[in-house]
């Protein structure tokens, strides 16, 4: 059913059956300074979703206790609470990032353009708080296809120790090897390159464009080639 509001006589249609809604897409957001943490709250106030690549760090002892006094003052203060931690049970954590200054964001085209706006500079460039990855021609924001977005998170989001990034104009030099899928393990599921990294042979997953990210040894019984599309 359509809906419509009224200028005087004329209705004129707010929605039509035949109208989309817009498609949602990731995008990359490069932060400055360092305060990704700031933008995910700010990007979550708006209703957007993002993603950061973190490990999970057990705070122990004096940096224990340090990180409950700055809480307890902040919540004393009436601050938001710091994004950085986070508790489980008794246990606190710190969301530690393992790509500095590295976001990702998911809107559609409209909304991609507030996210623009937010970044800009207010007086100066030096004041400008990031930007969002376009294309090689510099025409339009980059796409992050969904197939590579969902493996970099299935690689990144798994809790485990060894993983190494590269810039994706630096790990192009490494040898290609086969395309491959994880069929057991905790990166069941992941897809990509078996690289030979400084004569290891290691699973690659990359957002072309942005970033790579190579996993540690997996043995060879938990892979499987994949033929290219």
């Amino acid at each position: 059913m359509d809906s419509f509001w009224y200028f005087g006589k004329n209705a004129v249609p707010l929605f039509t059956n035949d109208m989309k809604e817009l498609e949602l897409n990731w995008y990359a957001v490069k932060v400055f300074f360092n305060k990704v943490f700031e933008l995910e709250e700010k990007l979550e106030s708006m209703g957007l979703e993002s993603y950061i690549a973190v490990q999970k760090v057990q705070l122990k002892g004096i940096r224990h206790l340090q990180a409950v006094k700055k809480l307890a003052q902040a919540e004393q203060e009436g601050h938001s609470q710091d994004r950085r931690f986070f508790q489980e049970g008794a246990i606190l954590y710190e969301r530690v990032p393992l790509v500095k200054s590295l976001l990702f964001v998911r809107a559609d085209a409209n909304r991609i353009l507030e996210v623009e706006a937010l970044l800009k500079p207010v007086a100066d460039a030096s004041s400008a708080k990031g930007f969002i990855y376009k294309t090689t021609d510099w025409k339009t924001f980059a796409v992050i296809p969904a197939k590579q977005m969902e493996m970099f998170r299935l690689v990144t989001g798994a809790g485990l120790g060894g993983l190494e990034f590269f810039a994706d104009d630096d790990f192009t030099r490494f040898k290609q090897g086969d395309r491959v899928r994880v069929i057991d393990g905790p990166l069941r599921g992941a897809e990509g390159y078996i690289k030979r990294i400084r004569k290891n042979r290691r699973l690659l997953v990359s957002i072309e464009g942005v970033i790579a990210v190579a996993t540690s040894y997996i043995p060879p019984q938990n892979l499987q080639i994949v033929p290219e599309a």
